[in-house]
């Protein structure tokens, strides 16, 4: 059974980081796309940063760029967002997400979701 679990959620001061991890099981880890999404109150749930399998390549939304950067490491078949220079803005429910063969960071693309955690960014 695919799963995914998020962690490390919490409240941080505008300017500060947190570190947010997403542990896969269930399935071969360097076949699968994993993401990060987020849904605001009262806005459309969108995609953040992903990591994506073969060459391990990269996605980042423009609103985070340079701020948050995604690692995985596969021994522990987790994936990391690093989240700095947090903005009051950035609060919102993170969800991970994996599927096999994603090339986006496109919420349809992905089938395996996570419970959600909570990111509170006070200013």
């Amino acid at each position: 059974e695919v799963q995914v679990v998020e962690s490390g959620g919490g409240l941080v001061q505008a300017g500060g980081s947190l570190r947010l991890s997403c542990a896969a099981s269930g399935f071969t880890f360097d076949d699968y796309a994993i993401g990060w999404f987020r849904q605001a109150p009262g806005k459309e749930r969108e995609g953040v940063s992903c990591i994506f399998s073969g060459d391990g390549s990269t996605y980042y939304a423009d609103s985070v760029k340079g701020r948050f950067t995604i690692s995985s490491d596969k021994a522990k078949n987790t994936v990391y967002l690093q989240m700095n220079s947090l903005k009051p803005e950035d609060t919102a429910v993170y969800y991970c997400a994996a599927d096999w063969g994603p090339t986006e960071c496109r919420e349809y693309e992905y089938e395996y979701w996570g419970q959600g955690t909570q990111v509170t960014v006070s200013s």
